[in-house]
């Protein structure tokens, strides 16, 4: 349904004037022009039909089996894992496995050995016997790749809480670590944050060492049942690698040594740090493995599971739990509601939805009542700093991010709002917020200031991905976008913003995705960054930009990219099938370069017409979303939505907040 200005339903024209004026193109131009008016009016419909009365909008968010099977792992170990949660969980994890016995992190991705063998474990939890066949190449597949003994960190952790691996054989994770001073190298604000709301509780959990009763053996996931862990020779003592095995070592002693006393101090330091991190919800972070981990750390340190601690936290984690129509169920890592509805909000404006149509009012009313003010873990680097951001999530009030909140204030700029100077101060909370989180070298991480140890990453215990936060171009180009729309592109941080970017472009003419993949969502980022900055088409950078984006563009019409990019660039990156979000930011790009009748530009807009469902969405099987390039691979649900519409939108209409050229960057 679609409803006008008025809040009447019937058919919502694009903006008029851009709409019927197809003067002067040749008739092929205005064939795609007419193409594109439909799909609009489709996709714009299926959109404002996907909003929940309160205001937002949120798609699935969906990742790997691990999940799923850390959940029942919980479950088991709290003694409360039931029945009907283990039948529609198992349904979901068995449903995912691959002809070869594997899971993957990704749609269409190689099986990975740690989700296989976590998967594998769920399974044998719901009573699939180890000699059925889905099983049996399952464990083939596992002992082939040597076993548990080359998975992460991670799964051997989950593993040795029922005896299934020697807590022995895992790295140590002292919680003294929280008394580092921030001056230190592995202080706890080295970490990124999601790392750090992982690591606090699992310090505990390494301290403790809790081992409950196995339902089962696994004899069948090692190489040699008598020897689990052979001996790995360590890497040479003149590589970081090899120092920070000796180190672990070193680490390992002290737990034979450690004072009493400081050790029990340090567990209630951490459990009180927890605590204080709970959200209003009963979460951490938003986030359901700091979560899953956060409750063991507590019920292992007396929290019982009636305690109203440990209430909310399961009752949160029930929340990520998403049940299909087959009745199976699915777990969430995260939820995305402020990022899908400002991203939907700024789809709709920019595909000529009025202004102050009432849901658009509605979703600005939301998003101004989840703004963050008060200080959280940021504020660790930024004591001075007043806040004013938005979180990713319902409830994450200690981690609130620099992309969101860029977005979020590029969304309310576009909504005609009753109440303008709330939206005004809100903004400008959001402007100074964004401006005090740069970091040194000219750049925006995503949660935290100059987030650039090379440390953490080389722990033994970090081999789960990203455990750092640097500047990224993607959050980059969004502050400076937001800071450009707000009149802020001569500010010399926005420049120095704009630099950082400009030294960060690829040899070939791309930009690297962080937060999206990958080259595609860089460059998608930056272009229209650049040219709300004022950049020109003709700057060379974007001229490189655009030759990129031509040279990568599908037979089809589309683009795509494959996760493989992150490990193999030289290959992967830009290719890929074509999905409809990574064409909606390439043509964001072209549009925002002025390419508007270039046949690239038209070719994309065929295609994302031809794909379109007849309800208006896109079908998008592939993971086009990142959490940790390679290792952890998002499907944002609607991302198939609002990009090809924004992008659509603006091959319409043109781009929202068109600005003269700089006199200094005019024609490069």
């Amino acid at each position: 349904m679609t409803a006008t200005t008025d809040g009447s339903t019937g058919a919502m024209p694009p903006r008029a004037a851009a709409a019927s004026d197809t003067a002067g193109t040749t008739p092929e131009t205005a064939g795609v022009h007419h193409t594109a008016v439909d799909a609009v009016r489709r996709a714009t419909d299926f959109l404002l039909a996907q909003q929940d009365p309160q205001g937002w909008w949120k798609g699935d968010l969906e990742t790997n089996v691990t999940m799923d099977a850390e959940d029942l792992l919980l479950r088991q170990f709290l003694g409360i894992l039931d029945e009907a949660t283990l039948r529609a969980s198992a349904l979901h994890v068995r449903g995912e496995q691959r002809p070869d016995g594997t899971w993957a992190t990704f749609f269409g991705g190689p099986g990975e050995l740690s989700t296989t063998i976590e998967a594998y474990v769920a399974l044998r939890l719901a009573g699939d016997r180890p000699d059925a066949p889905h099983m049996a190449r399952a464990s083939a597949w596992i002992r082939a790749r040597g076993g548990i003994a080359e998975a992460r960190v991670f799964t051997r952790i989950w593993l040795a809480l029922f005896g299934w691996w020697k807590w022995e054989d895992l790295p140590e994770l002292p919680p003294e670590l929280l008394y580092f001073p921030k001056w230190f190298p592995l202080n706890i604000y080295n970490f990124g944050c999601w790392a750090r709301q992982t690591i606090v509780p699992l310090t505990v959990v390494s301290a403790k060492r809790p081992v409950r009763p196995a339902p089962f053996p696994l004899d069948e996931l090692h190489t040699d049942k008598d020897r689990p862990n052979p001996p790995k020779p360590l890497a040479p003592p003149t590589t970081w690698d090899g120092l920070f095995q000796r180190l672990d070592k070193v680490v390992r002693g002290y737990r034979t040594v450690a004072v009493r006393g400081l050790r029990t101090a340090a567990l209630k330091y951490a459990t009180r740090w927890i605590v204080e991190r709970q959200e209003n919800d009963g979460c951490w972070g938003g986030i359901q493995p700091p979560a899953v981990y956060s409750v063991i750390a507590l019920h292992l340190m007396g929290y019982d599971l009636q305690h109203p601690v440990m209430r909310a936290g399961l009752e949160s984690l029930d929340r990520y739990a998403v049940w299909r129509q087959d009745g199976a169920r699915m777990i969430e890592a995260c939820q995305s509601p402020v990022w899908d509805t400002c991203l939907a909000a700024i789809a709709l404006v920019d595909a000529g939805v009025p202004a102050d149509h009432p849901q658009l009012v509605r979703a600005a009313d939301w998003m101004l009542g989840e703004e963050i003010v008060r200080p959280g873990d940021w504020a660790v680097r930024r004591p001075q700093l007043p806040p004013g951001g938005w979180a990713f999530e319902f409830h994450n009030d200690n981690y609130p991010d620099i992309d969101d909140t860029a977005e979020v204030a590029l969304a309310l700029r576009r909504v005609r709002h009753r109440d303008p100077e709330r939206v005004d101060r809100a903004i400008g909370r959001a402007v100074r917020w964004n401006l005090g989180m740069q970091s040194r070298n000219g750049g925006w991480g995503a949660f935290d200031v100059d987030n650039t140890s090379p440390f953490p990453d080389r722990l033994p215990f970090c081999d789960f991905g990203e455990v750092i936060d640097p500047p990224s171009a993607d959050v980059t180009a969004h502050v400076v976008e937001m800071l450009a729309v707000e009149g802020l592109a001569h500010d010399p941080r926005t420049r120095r913003g704009i630099d950082w970017l400009l030294g960060q472009q690829e040899p070939d003419g791309s930009w690297f995705g962080r937060w999206g993949v990958n080259y595609i969502y860089g460059t998608g980022s930056v272009v229209p960054a650049l040219t709300a900055a004022g950049f020109p088409g003709s700057h060379p950078a974007i001229r490189r930009a655009v030759g990129w984006l031509q040279t990568v563009q599908n037979e089809d019409g589309g683009w795509g990219e494959d996760l493989r990019s992150y490990q193999d660039p030289a290959r992967w990156s830009g290719r890929g099938a074509s999905t409809a979000s990574q064409t909606g930011w390439a043509l964001m790009a072209l549009l925002a370069a002025g390419e508007r009748d270039s046949r690239a530009v038209e070719r994309g807009v065929e295609w994302l017409a031809a794909t379109q469902r007849e309800d208006g969405s896109w079908d998008e099987p592939h993971f086009t979303g990142t959490g940790f390039p390679w290792d952890f691979s998002i499907n944002y649900h609607l991302y198939r939505q609002v990009f090809p519409l924004t992008a659509l939108g603006r091959y319409l209409h043109g781009e929202p907040f068109a600005k003269k050229p700089f006199p200094e960057v005019e024609g490069g």
